[in-house]
């Protein structure tokens, strides 16, 4: 009866919310200049930053403000001076750029980072739930923040941009990472990936269907390369098959067939993820030890645990080790291999969303005319919003509809 009633309120508050904007003009300041600060990242192996001089430039224009901590472009190749001459002000203080109206960064704050936020203010980046307890996700309601997750952000036409766009990314770098270490001089067995006329093309095995998969497979079948996919969804291997356009070998994951394949792979890629917690292990200790000797594995989910069982944490420094005489790379944040082509797709999902916020004047009036938007907040000042945190961390949460109608 509670959940009936609840969810009664909620309808209602949803129904509201759908309202003619005109109620709100009363209200609304529209075209507020927006301060945003971009911190460095202090995250290890993490080269992106949010925002390009670009990007930079054009919110300038827009009438707002851009802090730029120093050095938080250097891993991916811009400089101070372009973030200067794109309308940026250069801050030489950590402090300074958390005295910002948003804060905008690719990884979660760190606990340190937490205490420099102040309330009001609003936090755009990562949250990469399946590390995060309870006390952190309390810490961030404590600081009475709004907070936007990139996992959850969606767009107009339901796709979530910013996972999507990384996972094309990862799915194509994880291509090139299998072809870079097929070869002699990374202590492969000198084969080129796809091969040429009159010699048998390079097997691919890619165990996951979804963005990154898919990505994978394309760049394979680029290179020439014979491709096999495997995913625990009918559906997913069907969307993935229709939308290369071409016919592959594809299966549901039937360990004997799975067993089959990696034995006769040249490349194994791991892309199977997992809703919540850890991945799921489908490829065993013994299947690796069938693999044929200096083949590749590249596990890219590897930060929930991986999909093979062999799979050990590897950083940029040194990505690889040698087990059963197969390589392994197990990169996390495989991304920030090519951060300046990952920033841009970033910056380039980013602009518009903090463009949006400044026109309508505030984050409340932005998720109000922005319903699509609401996926993305998880903290609205200072409530949890996110039914899925709540139900994994035992946080109570609320209905951002109602808290929207409410005008919280």
């Amino acid at each position: 009866m509670e959940e009936l009633s609840k969810s009664g309120f909620s309808e209602l508050a949803r129904q509201a919310t759908l309202q003619p904007k005109e109620a709100l003009l009363g209200t609304q300041k529209p075209n507020q200049p927006l301060y945003i600060g971009v911190p460095k990242e202090c995250t290890l192996q993490e080269s992106r930053v949010a925002l390009t001089p670009s990007s930079v430039n054009l919110l300038v224009n827009n009438g707002n403000e851009v802090w730029i901590e120093t050095g938080a472009g250097k891993e991916a190749k811009f400089t101070d001076k372009e973030y200067s001459e794109a309308g940026a002000k250069i801050c030489y203080s950590r402090d300074e750029v958390y005295k910002a109206d948003a804060i905008v960064k690719v990884e979660p704050l760190s606990d340190e980072e937490i205490q420099l936020m102040k309330p009001n203010q609003l936090l755009i980046s990562a949250i990469q739930l399946s590390n995060k307890s309870e006390s952190y996700i309390r810490s961030l309601m404590n600081k009475k923040i709004s907070a936007i997750a990139f996992e959850y952000l969606k767009s107009e036409d339901d796709i979530y941009p910013i996972v999507r766009s990384m996972s094309e990314i990862a799915g194509t770098s994880a291509i090139s990472v299998a072809a870079e270490y097929l070869c002699t001089t990374r202590g492969g067995k000198g084969e080129m990936l796809g091969g040429v006329t009159g010699i048998p093309p390079t097997e691919v095995v890619i165990i996951g269907a979804g963005t990154v998969g898919e990505y994978a497979a394309r760049a394979a079948l680029g290179f020439g390369a014979t491709v096999k996919v495997f995913d625990n969804s009918l559906e997913k291997l069907r969307k993935l098959q229709n939308n290369l356009g071409v016919k592959i070998f594809t299966s549901l994951l039937h360990p004997k067939i799975l067993q089959k394949a990696i034995a006769s792979a040249d490349v194994a890629i791991g892309c199977l993820w997992s809703e919540e917690g850890r991945s799921p292990t489908v490829v065993t200790e013994e299947m690796v030890t069938k693999m044929k000797p200096l083949s590749v594995i590249v596990d890219i989910c590897i930060d929930q645990g991986g999909c093979f069982e062999t799979s050990e944490l590897t950083t940029h420094q040194k990505p690889t080790f040698v087990k059963h005489d197969v390589i392994h790379y197990c990169v996390p944040n495989i991304s920030s291999r090519v951060s300046r082509t990952a920033s841009y797709a970033l910056s380039n999902i980013l602009t518009p969303i903090l463009l949006d916020i400044s026109e309508s004047g505030s984050i409340t009036d932005y998720v109000w005319t922005h319903q699509y938007a609401r996926s993305g907040v998880y903290i609205y000042k200072g409530n949890l919003t996110n039914k899925h945190i709540g139900k994994r961390l035992n946080i109570y949460h609320k209905d951002i509809d109602l808290l929207i109608a409410a005008h919280a």
